[in-house]
């Protein structure tokens, strides 16, 4: 079934349940267009820990028709690109090509997922790849903070584990498990091929109903509800000449009525460089040169957070002033706040709209999430509709839902100490 023609996007739902999706952007000559599937990290079993992202990489490693070389080449080719993600939730596939090169590039990135290769010699060599790729993350201190975080905040859980996995994780994957992993999570229901840019539909449609019919019209298996818990955890063993850090709250998911005032609430927050934290964490006190405040949502959660980066000798008088702004933004967010912050996400919304890439993104993110592409105009509405008391009670009833999270790697005693001053916000 298809919807009526263009302005805006056009939706057809094959046979087996695979949704298509594109919106033509008349000004440009590429076409941006992927496979979104709504698994990721979140899916894996507890033997599986790092299978998706493997996964990920090993789809471009090689499939019954190509070589991995001869995927690059292919794409290369014609001039275009070609690439991947994995994230909690979702996994894509995507590629940029001339609008003529469509055919190509769906071609490719169906088949990739309908008949990998996982050939033993290319998996051993990927092992190898993310044990590196693991190794970099374990070395950046501003990323493993983020993993610590999310651990701590619901720990024993899929959706708290690292996407990454563990280098024992990660090497006891054979082509089997992968197959396994692969078959029960990659079903047609949970995916979405999507374009934007220079984009026939009907064309885009006819060349996936020739790819993609081969994946199962059955829905994948629900995941573990998330169990927010919160916590301490503080990392040790490194010699670091900063301490990042971590101050958490239980959010809200992004299906939630009030995530609309909960984002206008983070943006006042610490949401730029006018933000209540940035103007008196660093501009007035200097105690870091990075501060933001950032809200994440999932499908039945979500986690709100504060990241700072300083001095060991300034981590207690940081996290002190952060919880002071987390409070007072409750209480005395200005009207001028709520229109800048507005502003703000009405940018960033409007933005997305002028890159293919992100369009075509977009949309499927939105198809996963809502079974429909949501309209600009819907969204700025609700965004506008977010009054003062809107937000506050946004800010209010994030810290009373639950304990906060608090991690930290880096210098300094005063860690722990810092952890008992973020324990006032369950207080608050």
């Amino acid at each position: 079934m298809s919807n009526p023609t263009a302005p805006g996007p056009r939706i057809t739902t094959l046979a087996n349940g695979v949704t298509v999706v594109s919106e033509s952007m008349p000004h440009l000559a590429t076409t941006s267009l992927g496979i979104w599937v709504g698994a990721g990290a979140r899916d894996e079993e507890a033997d599986e820990h790092g299978i998706s992202h493997l996964l990920e990489h090993m789809a471009f490693k090689g499939t019954r028709r190509r070589s991995a070389r001869g995927i690059a080449e292919e794409i290369e080719a014609v001039g275009g690109d070609i690439n991947a993600a994995t994230s909690v939730e979702h996994t894509s596939y995507n590629a940029r090509v001339l609008a003529e090169d469509m055919p190509l590039a769906l071609d490719v990135l169906s088949d990739i997922l309908a008949e990998p290769a996982f050939d033993p010699e290319e998996l051993a060599r990927e092992h190898n790849v993310i044990e590196q790729e693991i190794g970099a993350a374990l070395d950046t201190p501003d990323d493993l903070v983020f993993d610590l975080f999310q651990e701590r905040a619901f720990p024993g859980q899929p959706i708290g584990r690292s996407i990454l996995g563990t280098p024992d994780s990660v090497r006891s994957f054979g082509p089997e498990k992968l197959r396994t992993y692969l078959g029960r999570t990659y079903r047609a229901p949970k995916m979405i091929v999507s374009a934007a840019g220079a984009v026939s539909h009907e064309a885009l449609v006819a060349e996936a109903e020739k790819r993609v019919a081969s994946f199962p019209d059955a829905d994948k298996p629900a995941v573990v509800p998330a169990r927010y818990e919160g916590g301490v955890e503080i990392g040790g063993g490194r010699e670091l000449e900063q301490a990042h850090l971590l101050i958490g709250l239980p959010g809200l998911s992004y299906r939630d009525p009030g995530i609309h005032a909960l984002q206008v609430f983070t943006n006042v927050l610490g949401g730029g460089m006018s933000s209540r934290l940035f103007q008196e964490v660093r501009e007035a006190r200097g105690l870091c040169y990075a501060v933001y405040s950032f809200h994440w949502g999932y499908a039945d959660t979500g986690l709100f957070g504060v990241y700072a980066g300083t001095d060991g000798g300034d981590v207690g008088e940081l996290v002190d002033v952060a919880v002071d702004q987390i409070l007072a933004t409750i209480e005395t967010m200005t009207e001028a706040e709520l229109a800048r912050s507005k502003a703000q996400a009405k940018v960033g919304l409007l933005a997305a709209l002028e890159s293919s890439g992100a369009r075509a993104d977009q949309l499927a993110r939105q198809m996963l999430a809502f079974g429909r592409p949501i309209p600009l105009e819907e969204i700025v509405a609700k965004v506008e509709a977010v009054t003062l008391d809107d937000a506050r009670a946004a800010g209010k009833a994030l810290i009373g839902r639950g304990r906060p999270t608090f991690t930290a790697l880096g210098p300094g005693k005063s860690l722990e100490s810092a952890a008992r001053i973020a324990e006032r916000l369950s207080a608050a």
